[in-house]
């Protein structure tokens, strides 16, 4: 998924992507003997033409109103069979290559929803958004005219040169001597193509980044009055792809005008060697005729392929990008054997429990730490920033894999169970919340959509939510705009709260859930949190110390693991870190 990336051969990414083709075979087989009898209509009309012709010069008693209405109906009936399949191929094989398209984004937001906080740490989501939109929008031309164009040239170039060597195989070598020529310059140009066309995409995939980015940010940059920072950003950006849209171009021109210079060279040809021909009496005048027509045919089949040779590499480029993706590993997964978790008690257990992120493994967060938190246990996590409080906590639902050591749940090792099982018994409210564009109701029923409607109110009442939402004038269906714009940090918390309570989870990560709040907002909120915490083990991250003086136990992490533990009063009396802490707190 780098910039620089090899690009991959055409062959390797048609292997890669002939799997999708296979559900809707029996629909290709008809496409491309529909391409096949429009292609036999074609070919068959020069043939007919140097029979009149010959019957016209040499023969012409036998050439009557009957064999020549014979010729007529039956020709026409051939067009008729050629409008059916060409009906076909235009309507139903498009559906087919639009129903692959389907399935590949499919897939690719399937695995994108496996993917590890760590993927999404180190990609943009701008990139992602651009290879599951933009770039899988050509698929359904490619998936439909690829292997229909590729047959069709392939039976016209077979079928020309078949009938026209039975006419004269020395005419016919020399005009299809031209054809390795024009080959060699089109896979020149191709290549070059190929590389432009994917560094298209990614700028595409760059512009969507800084836009999502600076539209998301909006509130920022007007307060920052940043906006030309923004707008020579995007400027830059936008510059970068004009450049590389211009070399695009440049190498398609030359594609297309090279094709060109050999498509009038073949007709020279055929005309000059023909005439030479003809004048000495080794080729017939409708032989002539047919070598025209049929050259006509042939370099007609080509124009398309010229024509399709754009679609062609933007299909290629799409289906490179998104291999690209689908070829990142997911390194969060069940175990072929994992087993279901069940009737959980909410026992937490860490044994020698290290951990490091994959792009800086030299560099551990975790080392070596053991902690039992027994069953409806309330523990608080403080620290300085970056001891790996919040890194510890996500370690239990394994957004991330612990690198060294274990984590159990009731004394079942948590990586040898499924992870749906896993985090539905784990509820997470965090300081940035995340409400999704849509209705309160739609976000508090997210993790329970077959939650009723007096279920979802009930979760709001013991959230402290049902009040506010009340209010609003249209209740539990307000729409809260994107990321929840609409309503207060205070609101959105209490909602996402709610969100926690339906789910009903026996443990509990509370991830500095009040410190981005006002006072008069922290005060509900922790009355909310206070409320969801009875009954289930809970473990809490706060740097407002003054929330946690209830827990039933204290863990100061730092550098070196966990320097202190105990309650509040054991650790104040005790005078180390977290006194110091404490006392830094409440001296503001």
């Amino acid at each position: 998924m780098k910039k620089n990336e090899k690009v991959m051969g055409t062959w390797t990414l048609t292997r890669r992507m002939l799997p999708y083709f296979k559900k809707y075979v029996p629909t290709l087989v008809i496409d491309l003997l529909c391409a096949l009898l429009t292609t036999i209509c074609e070919l068959i009309f020069p043939l007919i033409a140097r029979h009149i012709t010959n019957a016209a010069l040499y023969d012409m008693a036998s050439l009557t109103v009957k064999s020549v209405f014979a010729f007529g109906f039956g020709y026409l009936g051939l067009r008729v069979i050629d409008t059916i399949a060409n009906y076909y191929m235009a309507n139903i094989g498009h559906v087919m290559g639009a129903r692959i398209e389907t399935d590949m984004r499919r897939d690719l937001f399937d695995h994108l929803e496996k993917m590890s906080f760590s993927f999404y740490a180190n990609t943009k989501i701008g990139q992602l958004m651009a290879r599951i939109t933009s770039d899988l929008f050509d698929i359904t031309e490619f998936a439909h005219h690829c292997p229909e164009e590729f047959f069709i040239a392939a039976v016209k170039i077979i079928g020309s040169f078949t009938i026209l060597s039975f006419i004269d195989i020395k005419l016919t070598l020399i005009i299809f001597a031209v054809l390795p020529v024009m080959l060699f310059f089109a896979m020149f140009f191709k290549r070059r193509m190929r590389a432009t066309f994917k560094k298209s995409r990614h700028q595409i995939g760059e512009i969507n980044a800084q836009v999502e980015d600076s539209l998301l940010g909006m509130r920022v940059v007007q307060s920052f009055t940043s906006e030309d920072v923004e707008r020579e950003k995007f400027a830059e950006g936008n510059s970068l792809f004009l450049k590389i849209k211009k070399l695009q171009y440049r190498y398609m021109a030359g594609f297309q005008s090279t094709t060109r210079f050999f498509d009038g060279l073949m007709y020279i040809f055929v005309v000059v060697a023909g005439a030479l021909f003809m004048m000495k009496g080794k080729i017939q005048t409708a032989d002539f005729v047919a070598y025209i027509l049929y050259v006509s045919t042939l370099l007609t089949s080509i124009r398309r392929i010229v024509e399709f040779a754009e679609q062609f590499q933007r299909g290629m480029t799409g289906i490179e990008r998104f291999l690209e993706v689908m070829d990142v590993p997911v390194d969060i997964k069940d175990k072929s054997n994992a087993k279901e978790l069940t009737d959980v008690k909410g026992e937490i257990t860490f044994e020698h429990v290290g951990f490091s992120y994959p792009d800086d493994e030299k560099t551990p967060v975790l080392t070596d730490i053991n902690i039992k938190i027994k069953k409806g246990e309330s523990v608080a996590l403080v620290g300085s920033s970056g001891s790996g409080k919040t890194t510890l906590c996500n370690l239990i639902p394994r957004f991330y894999n612990v690198t060294e050591g274990r984590i159990l749940i009731d004394g079942a090792d948590i990586a040898d169970v499924t992870l749906k099982s896993l985090r539905s018994n784990i509820g997470v409210v965090q300081q940035d919340v995340y409400l999704f564009s849509g209705t309160i109701f739609e976000n508090i029923s997210y993790g329970s959509p077959n939650a009723s409607m007096e279920q979802v109110m009930e979760a709001a009442k013991e959230a402290g939510a049902h009040e506010f939402i009340s209010s609003l004038p249209e209740g539990y269906n307000t729409y809260v705009g994107e990321r929840g714009v609409k309503l207060s940090g205070g609101q959105k918390q209490r909602v996402s709260i709610a969100r926690v309570f339906l789910k009903n989870p026996p443990i509990l990560i509370l991830d500095e859930a009040t410190s981005a709040l006002d006072n008069e907002s922290e005060k509900l909120v922790q009355e909310s949190l206070e409320k969801l915490a009875v009954g289930r083990t809970v473990l809490t991250i706060a740097h407002r110390l003054t929330t946690i003086k209830n827990a039933d136990t204290i863990l100061v992490l730092t550098e070196n693991g966990i320097d202190e533990s105990g309650t509040h009063k054991e650790l104040l009396e005790k005078g180390g870190i977290y006194a110091h802490l404490y006392g830094m707190y409440t001296e503001l």
